[in-house]
């Protein structure tokens, strides 16, 4: 990840290979933002020449010109931010400050001079510059990367609380860094032991204790769930616990992760395509690993525990069959109609797990189900379970910058789930099957305030990048548990 420092330095004397700053469309071109920040003469013709060079100020817009040793950069780069008529909501600092330094490939270090004139746009600038400069070179030799110097320009430069917000940039810029490398990487080398392993080498030197239970202690332990789900594999599952407990902690926070390292759908295969993108679907596990190590990077006042549910499912002639009747964790029995239904069957022996400690709060991250997709999108997560947990997820993750939209649990739906043979089954109404998949959970849950995220969608772009977002793995969600872990007051 790239390193970021605070310069109170103007921009005439900022040494970068480049310096950022804002543009935004206007009625007769565009208008820079901080215009003081840029010399008359530079400002001037940046606008004079705007439509020209084809400058519009539109968003993830990028275009370099030349300062003529007007500033000590020899690149000024313009980056737009859209239509904006006030001043940019964090989000929108966040967004261009990771589509400028994204798109900066090939030098060395990047100056950005875009609004931070106070704790909450320096915060959002930090971020996304720290965001975009993400780059997956693990396969492959890449000639280009980011910038590996950021430098924000900034008159709070050397204000304590300024640097507090940097460096709480750089912690969750790592841990969203953490999980796209995990999303990235390829299933052969990403199985349920070596993700555990990697748990393992992650926390080493932190204040967070891993355990890990291996198929024996799993069978010992009921999980039937998640060991039927990893039985046609031949690479069995794995459970990985993590543990941050502080020491006056003001409450206690269980996390549950999906972790599904490759999913074939099992004996109910899913289609050639319908595969490619399917090693990430362990990116809710690899969220709440990167979740709890950043709540002890920051030291936060809370009890979290994290509950990784990693299994691979494969068909193969050990593989569960549909109409198979599993028992999981807490003794309910489970008809499979559906193989590749199998995430609700990992999380539900998970979220028994995690309730057994009685936390404040229970919160499941998965990218669940196509119906996800369907409903909001590549860009849009949900969010589902009581009232006072989901609230505070929407909550954490409009105060992150993250979209989760709140999606209802609608009682009708349930009856759908019901087994002739057994306590549930796990597939019910195909219309609205995101929500039937958050009432199966809910069913494992008991009195534990509880809230379940769908990222199937924004977890893995298949698409262009934008913003502070790559192609492949993006990290989705590690920012909004951050956030809710970060307030002050108890979930319920």
């Amino acid at each position: 990840m790239a390193t970021l420092t605070l310069s109170p330095k103007d921009l005439t004397r900022l040494t970068a290979d480049a310096v950022v700053v804002g543009v935004a469309p206007a009625p007769d071109g565009v208008r820079v933002l901080d215009a003081d920040a840029l010399p008359e003469a530079l400002r001037d013709e940046v606008v004079a020449s705007a439509r020209g060079l084809g400058v519009s100020g539109e968003a993830d817009t990028l275009h370099r010109i030349p300062t003529g040793g007007r500033l000590a950069a020899p690149v000024l780069a313009l980056v737009g931010v859209g239509d904006h008529t006030g001043a940019l909501g964090a989000e929108a600092l966040r967004r261009a400050a990771g589509s400028a330094v994204r798109q900066l490939t090939g030098v060395r270090t990047v100056a950005l001079a875009l609004p931070a004139g106070d704790a909450t746009e320096l915060a959002a600038v930090c971020e996304g510059a720290l965001l975009g400069s993400y780059a997956f070179t693990r396969y492959r030799k890449v000639e280009q990367t980011p910038a590996a110097e950021l430098v924000v320009a900034t008159p709070l430069a050397r204000d304590g609380a300024a640097k507090k917000a940097a460096a709480r940039a750089a912690v969750v810029a790592e841990a969203v860094h953490g999980v796209r490398d995990l999303v990235n990487a390829a299933p052969v080398d990403l199985f349920p032991a070596a993700f555990a392993d990697a748990a393992r080498t992650a926390a080493k030197g932190t204040r967070v204790k891993v355990s890990v239970l291996d198929e024996k202690a799993l069978a010992a332990g009921g999980y039937g769930g998640i060991l039927a789900v990893g039985q046609g594999s031949s690479r069995p599952p794995r459970v990985v616990k993590l543990t941050y407990s502080p020491l006056r902690a003001q409450r206690s926070v269980a996390l549950v992760g999906k972790g599904i390292t490759f999913d074939s759908g099992g004996l109910s295969l899913k289609p050639a395509k319908g595969m490619e993108a399917m090693k990430s679907d362990m990116a809710g596990a690899a969220a709440v690993l990167h979740t709890v190590l950043a709540a002890a990077a920051l030291e936060l006042p809370v009890r979290v525990t994290g509950w990784l549910c990693l299994a691979e499912n494969m068909p193969s002639g050990t593989a569960q069959r549909p109409s198979d009747v599993i028992t999981q964790k807490n003794g309910t029995t489970v008809e499979v109609l559906n193989t590749d239904a199998e995430g609700r069957l990992v999380l539900a022996d998970g979220l028994v797990a995690a309730c057994e400690e009685k936390p404040d709060v229970v919160v499941d991250v998965a990218t669940l189900t196509g119906a996800q997709v369907v409903a909001l999108g590549t860009r849009v997560s949900a969010v589902m379970g009581t009232d006072d947990a989901r609230d505070a997820v929407v909550a954490a993750a409009r105060d992150a910058g993250e979209q989760f939209w709140p999606m209802p649990l609608p009682e009708e739906l349930r009856a759908s789930l019901k087994s002739s043979v057994a306590d549930l089954a796990n597939i019910g109404d195909r219309f609205g099957g995101m929500l039937v998949a958050g009432l199966f959970l809910r069913e494992f849950v008991g009195s534990t305030p509880w809230a379940h995220l769908d990222i199937a969608g924004p977890a893995f772009n298949e698409g262009t990048a934008h913003g502070y977002t790559p192609v492949g793995g993006t990290g989705v969600a590690v920012r909004t548990l951050l956030s809710m872990l970060e307030q002050p007051e108890p979930t319920r």
